[in-house]
């Protein structure tokens, strides 16, 4: 073995020192120091802000969503029904639909098909179930969000009964000042529920206000005379009214003869126009029963009164009267009765205003 193998052989391993490590710069530290920082405090920002979050922020926002939802559903199914109430729509029955759906599809009874003959029924009672879901759609709002409200201001930590308190006083004070008003507006809700009057019926409302009614409001109530005057009248001041136009009307006919005249042939001349009345084709669908004739109502000096009635449809008494009058001239003159004179006293038939 050569003496250079035997010097490398023999020789110790030296060591092999590691490279030391680069020593980080100053701006790096700064760095990272700063993006742990912004990510803590970005942490803990968050966790205020959801605890924050989840307090009477989120409860109002409930209480909104809540009373909104409540609200729409309830302003839908006001108006459904008002709807279908006013258009005369109901459930589709069938063999096998359940007893209590059948029950609210059976015949009508009587009387309604009295009112149902009534050519305006239709148009009071869309008019009447409208104006009442109209009502109720006001008050639903002010109900649901007078909660809404108070609900709120309680989350908001205010106290809410010295508020309802305050608002008593406030609303007894308006209550006395404006009592007349509150007073005409619950008369016109129990005038639209009870049905008392609607558009197109002939109204006697007091002081004169007689005609036709145009149109029905929860304050005043619109009524055309028949001259064409338009009467307003506040429905609190209603304390009567007589309605010319519902379910049925009667057709009156006053008829006055000379006192010389023999009452049985005036009996019989004026059943002879109620018979004509009640055969005429055009007259005869307007009846709800046959013309009779009363008798002698009335003696005076120089006449004698005679009464011819009927019971016709709603708002067609007018037109009946006026043909009863017409053909009972006819009859008593043709029966001679009346007797065409200058001097003598003419059977004037006693006029009714027509609203």
């Amino acid at each position: 073995m050569t003496p250079v193998i035997s010097t490398l052989r023999t020789a110790a391993p030296t060591a092999v020192t590691p490279t030391p490590a680069p020593t980080p710069s100053p701006s790096a530290t700064n760095t990272e120091s700063a993006v742990e920082d912004t990510i803590k405090a970005a942490a803990d920002a968050g966790s205020s802000f959801w605890e924050w979050f989840t307090g009477w922020p989120l409860q109002i926002l409930i209480i909104l969503a809540i009373g909104i939802v409540v609200l729409v559903l309830l302003r839908r199914v006001i108006a459904h029904v008002a709807e279908r109430i006013a258009t005369g729509a109901g459930t589709t029955t069938t063999e096998t639909s359940p007893a209590w759906r059948r029950y609210l599809q059976r015949t009508p009874f009587v009387e309604d098909a009295i009112a149902m003959a009534n050519p305006l029924a239709s148009q009071r009672r869309a008019q009447r179930a409208r104006t009442v879901g109209s009502v109720l759609r006001s008050t639903a709002n002010i109900f649901i969000g007078t909660i809404m409200a108070l609900m709120i201001l309680q989350a908001l930590g205010q106290p809410v009964g010295p508020l309802v308190a305050s608002a008593g006083v406030v609303g007894v004070a308006l209550g006395f000042g404006a009592q007349s008003l509150v007073k005409d507006f619950i008369s016109g809700v129990l005038l639209l529920v009870e049905d008392q009057f609607g558009v197109g019926d002939v109204v006697d409302l007091g002081s004169g206000a007689t005609g036709t009614v145009e149109e029905v409001q929860l304050r005043v109530t619109q009524v055309r005379a028949f001259d064409g005057t338009l009467w307003y009248v506040r429905n609190g001041e209603i304390l009567r009214a007589g309605n010319m136009t519902q379910q049925w009307s009667r057709a009156v006919a006053e008829v006055r003869v000379p006192l010389e005249a023999d009452v049985d042939t005036v009996r019989v001349a004026l059943g002879r126009a109620a018979d004509d009345v009640q055969a005429d084709p055009e007259l005869s669908p307007l009846l709800l029963e046959a013309p009779s004739v009363r008798g002698v109502d009335a003696v005076n000096d120089i006449t004698m009164s005679f009464t011819l009635h009927a019971q016709t449809r709603p708002g067609d008494q007018w037109e009946v009267s006026r043909e009863l009058r017409r053909r009972a001239q006819e009859e008593l003159r043709a029966a001679g009765v009346l007797v065409p004179s200058a001097d003598a006293e003419p059977a004037v038939l006693e006029q009714e205003t027509e609203a």
